[in-house]
């Protein structure tokens, strides 16, 4: 027969074990939701809408001031100096 003991220590053993794996499955718990501020909501200022029309019309400008640029071989602040007068005076001359 098996002394009281031993019972005890098996017990605990056993119940080590199955406490360890049902910790293990056990999904960790959410963090609470921080409650919402009352602050007014940061300014921004309102997004510029472009039209599909007036997109590729700057799209073509600048391509074309790009081609200049590239048939003048002209690179770094002259490239981009040029481009934004180029792109200036196309805008003029519609």
């Amino acid at each position: 027969m098996i002394t009281l003991p031993s019972r005890i220590l098996v017990t605990a053993a056993a119940s080590l074990m199955l406490a360890g794996a049902a910790f293990a499955q056990t999904a960790t718990p959410a963090a609470p939701a921080a409650p919402a501020a009352k602050t007014e909501p940061a300014k921004t200022a309102p997004a510029k809408t472009v039209t599909p029309k007036e997109k590729a019309e700057r799209t073509a400008a600048s391509l074309e001031c790009s081609k200049q640029a590239d048939a003048k071989g002209l690179h770094g602040k002259e490239r981009r100096k040029f481009r934004s007068e180029c792109k200036k005076t196309a805008g003029k001359a519609n």
